[in-house]
């Protein structure tokens, strides 16, 4: 039973779009803080951008300008508008929940940025 569950990745040149989704269920979404991270082959997890409940946001550097978060609470589902992509945004994408000590990570969705 998955809580967290992404889609939208996949194959895109390079300066070119995609835009992440990651639908929740069984959880309270609107109470909890929500992430996107992603791991490159041979890398650490790394964290890319954030929205807390309240719709504060946070990128890491190297999306700036290029990435935003957003949620619809509505929909129980938060987004990742990903433009002016380059190969090294190749990566699996996570979703990533948290509430004080209760957190939920998603499955992954690849994300492949073609030179």
């Amino acid at each position: 039973q998955d809580q967290l569950v992404e889609s939208g990745g996949g194959l895109v040149q390079a300066g070119g779009s995609l835009r992440l989704s990651c639908a929740a269920s069984k959880i309270a979404f609107s109470t909890y803080d929500m992430q996107w991270h992603r791991q490159a082959p041979g890398k650490e997890r790394e964290f890319v951008a954030g929205i807390t409940r309240s719709g504060g946001t946070n990128y890491a550097d190297s999306v700036k300008g290029r990435f935003t978060i957003s949620r619809d609470n509505a929909k129980n589902t938060v987004y990742l508008q990903m433009n002016s992509l380059k190969p090294e945004d190749t990566a699996v994408y996570y979703c990533y929940a948290r509430k004080s000590w209760i957190n939920y990570w998603g499955r992954g969705t690849q994300v492949t940025v073609s030179s």
